[in-house]
């Protein structure tokens, strides 16, 4: 018997989330299915058009988050995200930080120091965040420029000029992301990640063609690099991302995996996490001068005492485990941005950068901006 056609069928198609979650996603982690791309391309502008009752909505992404969304469904979510995106590019192409929204409780947010470190040394970055997002609601990026006095509530354009002006950039998500940051009360009213916490880091506002990330555990590298490939909006040349610090692109001392992909596919065409584009590989953090241990890194106010050791560190006033923290960390920008071929270079500029007081003129000037 055919289905009936409805108002709301011809607007969005033939699946409301709660179809869905009975005849797809909704039955379990062992026994829910994936969605086809259509089918979560469809959910998302339902999503984004505010079309779903509240119950179903949180029931959906926790259906999600059970059964666990695979690098497909991922792609048609961050594409409908991305065609809501108010992207500006500046002229330069920077190195994507796209660390998690939902902030840090407990270490120093280094990724500040270290983007304006690699800025110095002559790698353009860009970072993003929105304003204590939920769930865990904690200190971001933007908490940390506010405290340094940087202008973080920007427009996409004044954004991207301020990576021209400076070589580094912050975009706010409220500005060049609305559609996601219009969904934060269902998110706070959720309790739990949702794959929106995923997505929104995968943005790339500055349309940069590197993206650097974090992860815990390595199959959501894999992911996250399927997810690029996957998607018809993003084309990226280049991932890198390894374990960081509660989930931050900071990265965690001691033994540490890395993972990097670049675009190209091998010799039979494959692409992705299964081709030869990419690779995994372990290092020693101690190795390269950081030789301590991520309770070392702990802080009492995760924003202001960020920034105050950036200010000390780019002065050249550290010449501490924070100092060997923010260079290691610029290290992995300049060599995700290809102007260091190994990170043992990336790591000898991000020094010189600092003691040239190159850094310390990147943070002036981001001040003026």
């Amino acid at each position: 018997m055919a289905k009936a056609t409805t108002e709301e069928d011809e607007a969005f198609g033939e699946w409301p989330l709660k179809r869905l979650m009975t005849e797809v996603c909704g039955s379990g982690p062992k026994s829910a299915d994936d969605m086809t791309r259509a089918q979560a391309t469809e959910a998302m502008r339902r999503i984004f058009a505010g079309e779903p009752d509240h119950t179903t909505l949180g029931a959906f992404w926790l259906a999600n988050r059970w059964k666990r969304n695979n690098p497909e469904e991922l792609a048609a979510y961050v594409d409908e995200m991305c065609a809501r995106v108010e992207y500006a590019e500046p002229e330069v192409d920077p190195v994507d930080c796209g660390a998690n929204y939902d902030g840090k409780g407990e270490t120093a947010i280094l990724g500040a120091a270290a983007g304006i470190v690699a800025a110095g040394a002559g790698t353009p970055v860009v970072v993003h965040s929105g304003d204590r997002v939920p769930t865990q609601k904690q200190d971001a990026y933007k908490h940390v420029l506010d405290e340094l006095g940087i202008a973080t509530e920007l427009t996409p354009r004044d954004s991207a000029e301020m990576v021209d002006d400076t070589g580094f950039g912050f975009y706010y998500q409220p500005t060049f992301n609305p559609a996601i940051d219009d969904l934060w009360e269902r998110r706070d009213m959720m309790g739990v990640r949702s794959f929106v916490n995923t997505i929104e880091t995968l943005a790339n506002p500055a349309g940069a063609s590197t993206h650097l990330g974090s992860f815990y555990h390595l199959a959501f590298a894999k992911k996250v690099v399927d997810t690029f490939v996957e998607s018809d909006f993003h084309d990226l040349d280049r991932v890198i991302m390894f374990q960081g610090m509660e989930g931050y692109d900071d990265i965690r001392p001691g033994y540490t995996k890395v993972a990097e992909w670049n675009a190209g596919g091998d010799a039979d065409g494959a692409d992705g996490s299964e081709g030869d584009s990419f690779t995994d590989f372990e290092i020693e953090t101690a190795e390269y001068g950081m030789d301590f241990e991520e309770a070392d890194l702990e802080v009492d106010d995760v924003a202001v005492d960020s920034a105050t050791l950036t200010e000390e560190v780019l002065a050249g006033e550290r010449e501490d485990h924070w100092r060997d923290a923010v260079a290691l960390n610029a290290a992995f920008r300049l060599y995700a941005g290809d102007d260091a071929d190994s990170i043992e270079e990336g790591l000898d500029l991000a020094h010189e950068a600092i003691d040239d007081g190159a850094a310390a003129a990147v943070l002036e000037d981001l001040r003026a901006f």
